[in-house]
Parts: structure tokens; C-alpha cells; sequence
């Protein structure tokens, strides 16, 4: 893409609402604007960063045999009355009416309509496990929507649901959900650290949260240090093994991390004082079983291969996929801007041209740029009339990992500059060398993340 046909209304100043730093950087960026309270047009360089987090959400899911499909964003009221919720879950419920009177929502979950597809078309124990999913728009009236993404009233979020014969079933799509949610996040560059939590609205007794660890998290956590040395790596799962999703499980919930809702001081205590950390931290995802919660309440049963009638036990799994671009910037910026992890990068590279209208200059950057596209990547060329100064500024704020500056003085020397927005390091290369080493870094953090 070249900036001078793009879409990216940067702001130079600091808007004045926006009270931490991942709302600050975003709508600087040009990535959201504000429509109403809590709620955001998407502009092309946020949607470009939202779509790569879906994307991410996606491949997991399915590579944990989860099955995607898309269900609305406008829900009847009679399933969440005949489930009992409607009237507890509260003012963040959008309640509304069509034309013809009836009781309509606007859905903040999906637990009851899940369930109602579920009961209308399986009916046997051979039908199981099943795990669908979607990825959807949710709305919650919160009562003070703040901090631009990281808490509107509408937000883009993937839930999943399981159905299982047996506790012992569920319990199991509980771990697989765990190991693939420790997957996404790290692909998205983030240590998200699953913490005992409390069921909330949800409901269920096995509940984890997943938290990424930022000055500006809404809930305090105490956890054991020792538990931000844990990674997944790239290492192989068989999602069907029991045995491998339950040892992935105890390796990374067994120290002890909880949020304050479920802070035991006891427990705490007994952790080494050395390790002992008490921190702020921005909620990523969730986890729950919740047994046959939903199922007997809308009657979801299966014939069991006794031939006898039983509710299915069930779980739900959320990702904020919205809300991870707030807490992957609160994770990875500096003063001058975001700093986006090759997983998520809108682009995978700028391409600073320091004298658009110089012959050599403008030829080099178009050779560039082709050489990128080719091989695959997506640059983004700033061939802006611009002083450098603003070109450099504009490439900071919004974060792109890599950046190739080129120049007539480079040129001369057959060179051009590439620097890590990261760590800031410049090194002079070949144009053909530069292309060669980002495509290298690309591929190798694919092969890395297991794409």
C-alpha cells in the first residue's frame, strides 16, 4: 500500500479523553473513531490489525477441532427467559422490541441460543464431543464505558461452546481450550497468564481467566512470579490426548495466580516472599465449564449408549478479540508509539523514501516495494511529499516492526537503512539483502508459531 493513497488520519496531538495509553495511541494512529459512548468505527488501519487477531482466533480453533460458525447479534428474549437469565443478568442487557411487541436483545452472550441449536438437531451420545464457535459483534450497556477498546459498550469477541457426554468429557474441551488459547496469544506476541477467576454471570466452578500484565489493568492479581517464566513455544499438541492437555494445564495453572475475586491470602502466603507479586492486569479471554447449567434449563439432552435420556455438560470459552488490541499496545509501545509484534503488524514493513522526486530514490522504493509484494508481504510505502521528520513520526506511531529508509546518499554507496522499530538498531544493507533479511524474519516466525 502507498500511504499517499491510504486512509490514515493521524493526529499529532494527545485527544483529551483518552485516559491510558493503548485509547491515546489508537486514535492517533487513525485505527477507531468514536461513533457514541463506548462504541467505534473500525478505520482501515485498526480493522487491518482487528482482522489479523481474528485470523489468529481462527487457525487455532480449528486446529483444535473446533468448528466455526456465526450466529446473530439480535437474540429472542423467550430463550433467556426460559433459561432464567433474562430478568438476572441486568442493565448491561440491551433490551429491546420489534415492531410487532416482541421482547428482543441484543446479545452480551451466547449460551441460550447455542444451546437451542444444539437441542433441535442432536439428539444421540454418537453426535459427541461437539465444539462450535463464532466470532462475533456482542453489545453491554456498561454504565461507564472508558479506556477507548479495552472497555465499550460494543465489542468484537469469539466465544465458543462444547458439549460433552460426561464431566470427565468437558473437562478435557476445558484443557484443549486452555492449550489453544495459550497458543493464539502467544502468536500475538502476549504472555497471557491463566488465573483462577470467578464465574461471574456465566456461572461454573472451573473458571480461568486469561491476563496479560499492564499498569492499566482493571483487576489487581497476585500471582507467583515463577509463572511469567512459562511459554508454550512451538511445541506439538494432540488435542485428542487427555493425558498432553491435562499436563499443559497443571504445568501452567499450577502456581498460584488469581485474580482478587478469588485471591485465597493463605494460599498466597505460601508462595516464597521473593515471588510474590501483586500487579494489575487486563483480562484477555475466559474459560468455563459450567456442567448442565444451560442444558437442563432448555432441556439439551442425548440418548447415552445406555439408551437412557441425560443433560449435556457444557462449557463456554471467550476471547476479547476486540479488546486485544488495547492490551497488545498497553504491552508493546514507547514514547513515540505502538510497536506492533510481527503476528498482528497491520504491514509487515515501511518504506521510507527520504527525497520523493529523486530519479534513483523513487526507482529504489518501487523496486522495493515489488520485491516485498512479491515474495508474499504486505509493505507500506510512505511516497509522501513529506519532510523525513514527519515520515519517521508517522512510522513510530503506528508501530510497523521493520522499516527500510532509503536515500541518495545510501544509494550512492549501493545501500539502505534498516531499523528495528523494537530496539531501534539500524543496519546498512543491499536493497536485495534487506528484502532477503525481512522475508527471512517473516518466515521464520511463522515456522516458529506453526502457522
Amino acid at each position: 500500500m502507498r500511504l499517499s493513497r491510504y486512509f490514515l488520519p493521524v493526529l499529532k496531538e494527545n485527544p483529551s479523553e483518552a485516559q491510558i495509553v493503548s485509547h491515546r495511541y489508537m486514535l492517533r494512529a487513525g485505527m477507531i473513531k468514536q461513533s457514541a459512548a463506548g462504541i467505534y468505527s473500525w478505520l482501515p488501519l485498526g480493522f487491518k490489525v482487528l482482522k489479523k487477531i481474528e485470523t489468529i482466533v481462527h487457525e487455532e480453533q480449528m486446529r483444535a477441532g473446533h468448528i466455526p460458525m456465526l450466529m446473530p447479534t439480535l437474540q429472542s428474549a423467550d430463550l433467556w427467559k426460559e433459561s432464567g437469565r433474562y430478568d438476572d443478568y441486568g442493565q448491561e442487557m440491551l433490551r429491546i422490541s420489534d415492531r410487532h411487541g416482541r421482547d428482543m436483545l441484543y446479545g452480551p452472550t451466547n449460551e441460550e441460543l447455542i444451546t437451542d441449536i444444539f437441542r433441535s438437531h442432536v439428539g444421540s451420545y454418537k453426535d459427541l464431543p461437539l465444539t462450535l464457535y463464532h466470532i462475533q459483534w456482542k453489545f453491554r450497556d456498561e454504565i461507564r464505558p472508558r479506556f477507548g477498546v479495552m472497555r465499550g459498550r460494543e465489542f468484537y469477541m469469539k466465544d465458543g461452546y462444547n458439549f460433552d457426554l460426561t464431566k470427565e468429557d468437558a473437562l478435557h474441551a476445558y484443557n484443549r481450550h486452555l492449550v489453544s488459547y495459550l497458543r493464539s496469544y502467544e502468536r500475538m506476541g502476549l504472555q497471557a497468564i491463566p488465573m483462577r477467576a470467578d464465574g461471574g454471570p456465566i456461572g461454573g466452578d472451573y473458571t480461568h481467566e486469561f491476563l496479560v500484565l499492564a499498569d492499566t489493568g482493571e483487576s489487581e492479581v497476585f500471582y507467583d512470579s515463577a509463572v511469567t517464566d512459562l511459554t508454550f513455544g512451538d511445541r506439538a499438541i494432540d488435542y485428542d490426548s487427555v493425558e498432553q492437555c491435562q499436563g499443559v494445564l497443571e504445568e501452567f495453572t499450577s502456581k498460584y495466580a488469581r485474580t482478587d475475586e478469588t485471591h485465597d491470602e493463605a494460599l498466597f502466603n505460601e508462595v516464597p516472599e521473593e515471588r510474590r507479586r501483586v500487579a494489575r492486569g487486563i483480562e484477555v479471554g475466559q474459560i468455563f465449564y459450567f456442567g448442565t447449567k444451560y442444558s437442563e434449563a432448555l432441556g439439551a439432552n442425548v440418548q447415552g449408549p445406555d439408551g437412557k435420556q441425560s443433560p449435556v455438560h457444557m462449557g463456554s470459552h471467550g476471547i476479547g478479540v476486540s479488546r486485544l488490541l488495547g492490551a497488545i499496545i498497553e504491552a508493546s509501545h514507547d514514547d513515540k508509539g505502538i510497536i506492533w509484534p510481527e503476528g498482528v503488524t497491520p504491514f509487515h514493513c515501511g518504506i521510507v523514501n527520504l527525497k520523493q522526486g529523486d530519479a534513483e530514490a523513487d526507482a529504489a522504493c518501487e523496486s522495493l516495494y515489488e520485491a516485498l509484494t512479491a515474495a508474499g508481504l504486505e509493505p507500506l510505502y510512505d511516497d509522501r511529499k513529506e519532510r523525513a521528520g514527519g515520515k519517521f513520526a508517522t512510522m513510530d506511531l503506528i508501530g510497523l516492526p521493520w522499516r527500510i529508509t532509503v536515500g541518495p546518499r545510501g544509494l550512492k554507496n549501493g545501500v539502505v537503512e534498516l531499523t528495528s522499530r523494537r530496539t531501534g538498531e539500524s543496519e546498512e544493507l543491499s536493497p536485495e539483502a534487506a528484502v532477503q533479511k525481512i522475508v527471512e524474519i517473516y518466515a521464520n516466525h511463522q515456522t516458529g508459531r506453526g502457522f
